[in-house]
């Protein structure tokens, strides 16, 4: 059995979180980014796993963590951190963890890292607006 294999196995205890098309459905049930749902991409390289997965949002979010490029600033998969004894689901968790506790020590948008940091209520608001504008229909559970 490849460890790809292996590591696909074990996700099956966060699988609630992602549905077959590779939709990141469940971000939080908690604002704000309730609204709507979030297409992302796992790209495994072929060093996997010397070297960590690529993640990319392919719906936009607004996220002081996230650019407008749907990459992602995630410690775990960076380069300096990664491990290759870290597994798939970790990864899923710490980007689960992040959507829902964004980093605005480690930005990607430092405009919304500012406004995160100094007025939490306007960037839940705007986030939530952009949300429902951008964000892709959740599924039902």
């Amino acid at each position: 059995m490849t460890r790809i294999s292996r590591r696909t196995k074990a996700l099956s205890a966060i699988l609630q979180f992602l549905c077959c098309c590779g939709m990141f459905s469940r971000t939080s049930d908690n604002p704000p980014y309730d609204k709507g749902a979030f297409r992302i991409e796992i790209i495994f390289p072929a060093e996997y796993p010397f070297k960590p997965p690529k993640i990319t949002f392919k719906t936009k979010i607004y996220h002081p963590n996230i650019d407008e490029k749907g990459q992602v600033c995630l410690p775990v998969i960076s380069a300096e951190n990664w491990k290759p004894a870290t597994k798939t689901d970790q990864v899923i968790q710490s980007l689960i963890a992040l959507v829902n506790d964004p980093q605005p020590e480690h930005p990607l948008r430092a405009d919304l890292a500012e406004e995160y940091s100094k007025d939490r209520k306007k960037f839940f608001k705007n986030a939530e607006e952009f949300t429902k504008k951008h964000g892709e229909k959740r599924p039902v559970d």
